[in-house]
């Protein structure tokens, strides 16, 4: 397997934040680092809890290392125009030197979307969106200009420059499980796929479902890195187990969810005990 971490940027500081990142950057096995995109902070019952903004985060993330490849899990679509966002991930993809990956989704959140006034939609809406942004993304920082006519999106002969490092583009990061739709649209623009949460049963169905769609359009579902979140449950071997389960079931890289309060003290013992699932071990070299 292989192995990354996420640091959502709520109850937290940005000092802790900061230490984790500078610590992993420097301990091999981790070779990616994410954070997440909303403005309330989720799963919490007190939404006047702090939340740093997640593209904000991320960009001082990218000064502060020089190896981990960096991004959001996910960027709901329906908070930024697709343009917008095009340009925000190229920009990022040079300040980085070509290390961005594009977490991106159909979005779910209605307590923050209603209390700004963003229109979140039905659950078809937020596909029909989704897709729909996936091309004037990918047309964006791929090509010289695009045009595009749609529902919900459309542009003239537009520009998106520099391009970003990456060509075609930084790898597209899709999130969700909706078997109809989500999947679908990943098997037509992932590079990497990724599995929130749920049981092992469940995983194996939305795979299985991304692989078919990959089938019925003629693509290489190898062509998808698969990957999870694992939750860091405070207990290395504990963690380093789940991990071992999902990597059994067909998952490729274990993305570790580090819970607040962060603290780069439990990176070391944690990259330990996940060295034992790598391809070889003895992967906890500082750089």
């Amino acid at each position: 397997m292989r192995f990354a971490f996420k640091t959502s940027p709520q109850h937290t500081t940005w000092d802790a934040m900061l230490d984790v990142w500078r610590a992993a950057d420097a301990i091999e096995l981790y070779e990616s680092g994410w954070t997440s995109d909303h403005f309330y902070p989720t799963h919490s019952a007190i939404p006047a809890d702090p939340r740093l903004e997640g593209w904000i985060t991320l960009t001082a993330l990218a000064q502060a290392t020089v190896r981990l490849r960096l991004g959001t899990l996910v960027t709901s679509v329906h908070y930024r125009h697709p343009a917008v966002l095009a340009n925000m991930a190229a920009t990022l993809d040079v300040i980085s030197g070509g290390r961005l990956e594009l977490g991106i989704g159909a979005g779910w959140n209605q307590e923050e979307s209603t209390a700004y006034g963003i229109e979140l939609g039905t659950p078809r809406q937020r596909s029909d969106r989704f897709e729909e942004a996936c091309e004037v993304i990918t047309g964006l920082l791929a090509r010289e200009t695009t045009t595009f006519r749609g529902r919900y999106y459309e542009l003239t002969d537009a520009r998106c420059d520099p391009k970003p490092v990456q060509r075609p583009h930084p790898p597209i990061c899709i999130g969700g499980s909706g078997e109809k739709r989500t999947l679908r649209t990943a098997a037509r623009f992932a590079q990497h796929w990724n599995f929130d949460s749920g049981t092992i049963e469940q995983f194996r169905h939305a795979r299985d479902a991304l692989h078919q769609h990959c089938a019925d359009i003629g693509r290489d579902p190898a062509e998808i890195l698969i990957s999870a979140q694992v939750q860091f449950s405070g207990d290395p071997a504990a963690t380093a187990a789940a991990a071992a389960e999902l990597g059994e079931a067909g998952v490729e890289l274990a993305i570790v969810y580090l819970r607040p309060p962060h603290t780069a003290a439990v990176l070391e013992p944690l990259a330990q005990e996940l060295a034992q699932l790598a391809p070889s071990s003895g992967r906890t070299t500082l750089l």
